[in-house]
């Protein structure tokens, strides 16, 4: 009788190669690059836009435009690089050569995870830095026109700023770890982005919805469970929304980035860890 094969352990080597030919291949799709260009476009015009702006402070309105600008392109840019990569991968029967290697399924799909989220960091990072740059000269410029009176511009916490960009960065990664969730058991891409798209408005309207079922006194007891119970499952992502933070008194809650970060990073492993094993059980 044959002795079986030794089981090959999990390698975080084979899940870092994995994850930089992914970052290799979304670059070389130009999906990246696209949605880069778009998001530098709409940052730079916000300077254009400034007559738009009805009594408002000029700093916070670029401030507001890029942020919109940045999770707009972002969530398009997560989704649709997610999808592209994973059946890019199934379509041309690479995922099954890898996987008739020694590579976990759990390597492959967080391989995929960590370089699609890496492509968005990227994005979210030249985003960030240039709205801050943006910001920076338009500071200098009012400050001039005030002549230098500080007390003309209210002074602008860009390390604020860097924290709403990564925790806008943690709520892409739920939302790749969810599309990758369900593209584990689609069969097409289309049905991936749309259901990806319909997920994130669900995430974005959870805390409004739970908030609306929570103070109806005409709820029974089991629909109130219920409502309960989707509101731990489903992510909130408007805890990710502390931009308008950064104008208030006392700027962003440190503590509070904290903890949504951590509420990222728990929601990333666990959504995660199911795509994993619904991938397990589909055939390749």
């Amino acid at each position: 009788m044959t002795a079986p094969l030794p089981r090959v352990p999990f390698s975080f080597a084979r899940l870092s190669v994995i994850a930089g030919n992914t970052v290799l291949e979304a670059v070389r799709q130009k999906v990246f690059l696209f949605f880069l260009l778009l998001g530098v476009v709409f940052v730079l015009g916000a300077q254009s836009l400034l007559d738009f702006n009805f009594g408002g402070s000029q700093l916070k309105f670029i401030y507001d435009l890029g942020m919109g600008t940045m999770l707009f392109f972002g969530s398009t840019l997560t989704i649709a690089t997610t999808a592209q990569l994973f059946f890019s991968e199934i379509e041309n029967r690479t995922a099954l050569t890898l996987l008739a290697k020694p590579v976990w399924r759990t390597e492959f799909i967080f391989g995929k995870f960590l370089g699609v989220w890496a492509v968005v960091g990227v994005f979210c990072a030249l985003l960030t830095g240039l709205l801050i740059s943006l910001i920076l000269w338009h500071e200098h410029a009012l400050l001039r026109e005030q002549s230098g009176s500080l007390a003309a511009v209210a002074a602008i916490p860009y390390g604020d700023l860097v924290t709403v960009g990564l925790l806008q960065w943690l709520k892409f990664g739920v939302l790749a770890a969810i599309t990758l969730l369900i593209a584990s058991f689609s069969n097409t891409n289309l049905f991936t982005v749309v259901m990806s798209f319909v997920i994130l408005v669900i995430c974005h309207l959870q805390a409004l919805a739970h908030r609306f079922y929570e103070n109806s006194e005409n709820l029974t007891r089991p629909v109130r469970l219920l409502v309960e119970t989707l509101a731990r499952i489903i992510p909130n992502f408007q805890l990710f929304n502390v931009a308008d933070q950064v104008w208030a008194p006392g700027g962003v809650d440190g503590l509070l980035a904290l903890r949504v970060g951590c509420y990222a990073l728990v929601y990333i492993l666990v959504i995660g860890a199911l795509a994993v094993y619904s991938f397990r059980r589909r055939e390749i």
